[in-house]
């Protein structure tokens, strides 16, 4: 591809995603296309000559498209967003384009020192105190595998990464089952293994791990010869919104020298509005915290915000210094490969950048706020509509429900055929989880493009299909 065909392609692609988005509200949210469709569709064994950038954009469109589950659709209630606002995306094509390696001040020096900044920007939208520092990371995963080591060399006197595990005191790390399993992952690949993964339980609606059980569970791990080493809070869990008492936790970390970790991946992006930050009340007193803004505030995936009390603790546990990558000649500069544990590293500062100047603050803030708004008018809907059931109340924009017509006699298999037959239908898209062994629909707004019609065409169709699905299941 010579420098005018590259220009023109560049156009068309521009084009293309312009077009695409505006089109979304006419396409099935959810792929629709069965397994093998386009693996199948794809030769074996790759070109040995050139081929024309008309053909492969023709079979871009005539087989990947159909296969695409539309995460920037308005009507997209599963899992949690993943948005792309439209700036983040231009500020990605210039990402794309310079291609950069952002693992060293040296290696670009306007990445490192503007990640340094607009982090700091949010440090203070999101109301966390001077201190504070911030790093990017691909993921909330990344950031809490960092911290689950840093836990571990904290608790070992910084011995882990020279001597391994062998022969040391088994560790012991603390959370609730409302956490998300990145930190099952992190666990086991820490070293540390999954037994000694403690799950404290929850009580209350917000499903908050009981502090007082916490604190009993480390005394007794220490009877027992146990070395506890950390807490991970969670405040917005995957499942229905889990959230913790971090105020309570910090408090028994300090008693007993523990490390705090706060997984706010999803509920994070929300403190930037004052009226939620009681959901992480305490988190300054924490160690580490994670939030995605590639989930709810729009940045582009990948883009997770790892923020840290003492980033030290971090460079001491995941900084190596080979002489080629030493920086000569200057002091007091930040190289963030040593604050992640990939060398390298995006230039992912830049769509923060576009993001919070493009729609400012103030924008973001009535985004969140809509969501939050139009998720609790949908919640109070279904509450009022004969044979649904709200099973967890709304966690900012999340909650959960079941369908209960009095005439069936599985409601699990019932709201399962339902949530199949929303999904199959193509005018949202919907997920599930379990609620104290039940069966039910998650539903949470988030989507970048969403309007109260999209809320409102949710309840519509909910309904609509339940009908549905209760009719055939009466005339079988």
């Amino acid at each position: 591809m010579d420098d005018d065909e590259f220009r023109v392609w560049s156009h068309k692609a521009a084009d293309w995603g312009v077009n695409y988005r505006r089109g979304l509200r006419n396409r099935p949210v959810r792929a629709q296309t069965m397994p093998g469709a386009t693996f199948n569709a794809i030769p074996p064994s790759a070109p040995e000559l050139p081929e024309a950038m008309d053909a492969i954009f023709a079979d871009f469109e005539r087989i990947v498209m159909p296969g695409i589950t539309h995460w920037q659709h308005p009507r997209f209630f599963a899992y949690f967003p993943a948005n792309a606002a439209p700036a983040s995306v231009i500020a990605e094509q210039f990402v794309s384009a310079i291609a950069a390696q952002c693992m060293l001040w040296q290696t670009s020096p306007s990445a490192t020192e503007l990640e340094t900044r607009v982090l700091d920007w949010l440090r203070r939208a999101l109301g966390l105190p001077e201190g504070f520092k911030g790093v990017i990371q691909d993921s909330a995963s990344s950031a809490t595998l960092a911290a689950v080591l840093v836990m571990r060399e904290r608790a070992l006197k910084w011995s882990g990464n020279r001597q391994g595990l062998s022969g040391q005191p088994r560790l012991r790390i603390y959370s609730s089952d409302q956490v998300h399993t990145s930190i099952d992952r992190a666990i086991w690949i820490s070293g540390i293994g999954e037994d000694n993964l403690v799950r404290i339980p929850v009580l209350g609606e917000m499903r908050g791990l009981d502090v007082a059980a916490l604190d009993a569970a480390i005394v007794s791990d220490q009877q027992a010869g146990f070395l506890p080493a950390g807490i991970v809070a969670s405040v917005g869990g995957t499942s229905v919104g889990g959230t913790d008492n971090v105020a309570g936790i910090c408090e028994v970390a300090r008693r007993h020298d523990l490390y705090v970790h706060v997984d706010a991946a999803w509920a994070g992006s929300a403190m930037i509005c004052p009226e939620f930050r009681h959901l992480w009340e305490g988190v300054a007193l924490a160690d580490s915290l994670v939030l995605n803004p590639h989930k709810w505030l729009g940045a582009q995936f990948d883009c997770s915000a790892h923020f840290l009390r003492d980033p030290e603790s971090l460079v001491r546990t995941l900084a190596i210094h080979p002489e080629f990558l030493k920086t000569h000649g200057h002091d007091g500069i930040i190289n963030y490969s040593e604050w992640s544990i990939p060398l390298g590293r995006r230039f992912r500062a830049l769509k923060i950048w576009f993001l919070l100047r493009a729609y400012g603050l103030d924008g973001l803030r009535n985004m969140i706020r809509n969501h939050v708004r139009w998720s609790e008018a949908l919640a109070a809907r279904l509450t009022q509509t004969v044979d649904f059931r709200v099973t967890t109340r709304p966690i900012l924009s999340l909650f959960s429900f079941r369908h209960e017509p009095k005439n069936v006699a599985d409601l699990d298999e019932h709201n399962l055929r339902l949530i199949n037959a929303i999904n199959n239908d193509g005018r949202i898209y919907l997920t599930q989880t379990k609620v104290d062994g039940q069966f039910v629909i998650r539903f949470q707004a988030g989507s970048f493009d969403m309007t109260e019609a999209d809320a409102d065409a949710a309840f519509d169709v909910i309904i609509e299909i339940a009908r549905q699905v209760s009719a055939r299941a009466a005339s079988a």
